[in-house]
């Protein structure tokens, strides 16, 4: 396993090296401190995995989790932040990490998710999982119509008064498999198991004064 350290202090990037080839089958092929040059280095060295920090001198680990996700889209992003927020968390992983570690976790941790990352899993430390899944939850909940896109809640609102998919396909200027896909995500973002439950949800939707 080949893979990148980025943070911009040097003492952290000396400390996570060492626990790094500590660890059996793991090799460090570079350091960086910035967002500029881990793209770089990245390009250069085409790492298994990129050991991230998102507090960077200059720009930021976001930014640079963009870049390499273009540059090198075979290598996964590993996140070690000092931030547990859910907001931090969730940024990272839209925008492409696999794995986020709090740095103050136990080494052990950082370990678990090199491993997930390099097989295409994610891993978060559980400081940050538990709040992650909460808000998840609270996001997803059954019947939260008014956080569906505007997109959806137009087909949601069609659905309750009684249109077909081709109906609404028509109606919207859209396709047909457009619109299924767009009921499919209401479905889940609804939490409804079958389509018998979002119609029941579109009904009662589409009767509201």
């Amino acid at each position: 396993m080949r893979v990148l350290i980025c943070d911009d202090h040097a003492l952290m990037r000396a400390g996570v090296r060492r626990l790094l080839e500590a660890m059996d089958g793991v090799e460090v092929v570079g350091e960086s401190g910035n967002a500029d040059d881990v793209v770089m280095r990245a390009r250069q060295t085409l790492p298994d995995i990129v050991v991230l920090d998102l507090s960077l001198k200059g720009r930021s680990g976001f930014d640079a989790l963009a870049e390499l996700r273009l540059a090198v889209p075979e290598s996964q992003i590993v996140i070690l932040s000092m931030h547990e927020d859910v907001l931090h968390v969730r940024e990272a992983l839209s925008r492409g990490a696999l794995c986020y570690v709090v740095k103050d976790a136990q080494p052990a941790e950082l370990e678990i998710a090199l491993r997930a990352a390099v097989n295409g899993r994610t891993f978060l430390s559980p400081q940050v999982s538990a709040p992650q899944l909460r808000s998840y939850r609270a996001e997803r909940a059954p019947g939260d119509v008014e956080n569906l896109p505007r997109r959806q809640r137009e087909i949601l609102n069609a659905l309750g008064a009684g249109r077909s998919t081709k109906q609404i396909a028509a109606d919207l200027a859209i396709s047909i498999k457009t619109v299924e896909t767009h009921r499919s995500r209401m479905m889940e973002a609804l939490g409804c198991r079958n389509a018998g439950e979002l119609l029941r949800i579109a009904m009662r939707h589409h009767d509201r004064p």
